[in-house]
């Protein structure tokens, strides 16, 4: 017997002895949780500080608004584009090889921001190699591995990860903008790689062959209403509901980020000191901590479409109340437009997730997620861009508003209409 087939045994020993109990495997799922919040905490956060470095950067190379958000829109697309590829390399290679690239490639194009020069540096470093270290460490092989250890549960574990997204933005944006008004953006930019780049040690030695064998428990027990109907790509596309539930996916996040990639220059605009209206964007985070759990839980009490629907209908009203900003820029209306909008900024995420998986559950279930998760990306990229866009052409945000806020209406009309997601 060789040293190699030794020490597999040997894993292959720690593995049973850590999840023979219920207590073991309930411990591991909770620390495979915590990590995966912490990575998108990571992920989520440096993605959207470039919210806070927009105006920055834009000062310093004199350019316009529409080609700094460019950079913007660059990294959602190119993120969404390769979360596919997320899936499958992570059937493929695991979560240590999925993980270890994306904080490579973070730590690595920050660095590279660091020194840039000309908006096609930007563009290669924050926008192509930020997007595809998002993608990464986010929601594609998150939801994978946690489906292993949570199964039936999954909505409410990945609703904890989406709120990253708010933990990230909490941390990260004040954070940004404190470092920046002492240090420089460049050096700020420099501080992000060299602090990403350290994690891939202590990230390279946890036990992934552990993390990613999954609960026992899972593994024998079954869905009893769960047919596995041989899903594949191809034959999911052929489906109304991939179309549906990626349609929802790419309007939403028009809506959603033709906003918010401006949020912190309209504040200032509006007439908000600019750390005040970073860290009033960044306890988007604390609501949005509610918003995720408060929608996973009417999933359960009301059903998903009510659910899904109202949240849909709070986000609305926060796009009014920040319209009603730029003509009184007080606190009340502040407080209501984070709470309402901040708090629902990816909230249908955990819920859409759950429903693609339930209903193209099976071996395959990891592309075609990741597939229809393209929507998102594209979305994310298109409503960002556009939105510079229009802000150049009008000088204003009241035509910005309105795109989104149609784009928002759209998003929600596939829960309205389409009989795969009305039940």
């Amino acid at each position: 017997m060789d040293q190699n087939t030794l020490e597999e045994q040997s894993k292959q020993a720690t593995r049973e002895r850590v999840t023979a109990t219920p207590q073991g495997v309930v411990r591991t799922a909770l620390v495979v949780l915590a990590l995966c919040f912490t990575l998108a905490v990571l992920g989520r956060g440096l993605s959207e500080s470039f919210t806070v470095f927009l105006k920055p950067i834009s000062e310093n190379f004199g350019w316009d608004r529409a080609q700094v958000v460019s950079i913007y829109s660059l990294t959602w697309l190119v993120s969404g584009l390769t979360a596919p590829l997320v899936g499958r390399l992570f059937d493929h290679s695991g979560p240590r090889i999925v993980y270890a690239l994306g904080l490579l490639l973070l730590g690595s194009a920050f660095l590279i921001a660091s020194h840039a020069q000309s908006l096609w540096q930007f563009q290669l470093s924050i926008g192509l190699c930020v997007g595809i270290g998002v993608a990464f460490i986010g929601n594609v092989p998150n939801s994978i591995l946690l489906g292993r250890w949570f199964g039936p549960k999954l909505p409410t574990a990945m609703a904890v990860v989406y709120s990253a997204m708010g933990g990230g933005v909490l941390a990260l944006l004040p954070a940004s903008q404190l470092l920046i008004d002492h240090l420089g953006w460049r050096e700020t930019y420099q501080l992000f790689g060299f602090a990403a780049l350290g994690l891939l040690v202590p990230l390279m030695l946890l036990p992934w062959r552990l993390f990613a064998s999954g609960s026992p428990q899972i593994a024998k027990k079954t869905d009893p209403d769960f047919v596995d109907h041989g899903w594949t790509l191809p034959s999911a596309m052929r489906h109304h509901a991939f179309w549906a539930l990626f349609s929802t996916f790419f309007f939403t996040a028009v809506g959603m980020y033709a906003i918010a990639a401006q949020i912190v220059a309209y504040l200032i605009d509006a007439g908000f000191p600019p750390l005040q209206a970073a860290t009033a964007w960044g306890f988007s985070g604390i609501v949005l901590v509610f918003g995720m759990l408060g929608v996973s839980a009417l999933d359960g009490l009301i059903g998903r479409r009510p659910s899904v629907l109202l949240s849909y209908a709070i986000s609305i009203l926060g796009i009014f109340l920040l319209w009603l900003l730029q003509y009184s820029a007080n606190f009340l209306l502040l407080t209501g437009f984070v709470v309402c909008f901040g708090s629902m900024m990816g909230s249908r995420g955990p819920l859409i997730t759950a429903t693609a998986m339930k209903i193209f559950g099976g071996k395959r279930v990891g592309t075609i997620y990741g597939t229809i998760s393209i929507g998102s990306g594209l979305g994310s990229a298109f409503g960002s861009w556009s939105g510079g866009l229009i802000h150049d052409a009008t000088h204003g945000y009241n035509a910005l508003l309105a795109f989104a806020l149609a784009s928002v209406v759209l998003g929600m009309i596939p829960f309205l209409v389409v009989p795969a997601l009305r039940r």
